[in-house]
């Protein structure tokens, strides 16, 4: 059989491989969750982006008709 006494090395080029993983993972979670909150916030700002625009538009237009001269 094997002898099968633990190597510190192993043991500690093992511990370290494992460290930059959670590392990584940590960072990957990080971004994963950054991106869930920011995507809704930035499509609703796109949409009452868009909103405050038509309701500009509208008002421009009204205020040009009014002002325009009548036939």
């Amino acid at each position: 059989m094997a002898n099968e006494t633990p190597n510190p090395m192993n043991n500690l080029t093992e511990s370290i491989g494992k460290l930059g993983q959670m590392q990584v993972d940590l960072i990957t979670n990080g971004i994963k969750s950054a991106t869930a909150v920011f995507e809704p916030l930035s499509k609703t700002s796109i949409e009452i982006t868009g909103n405050v625009l038509n309701a500009l538009n509208q008002a421009l237009q009204n205020i040009s008709s009014a002002i325009a001269p009548k036939k």
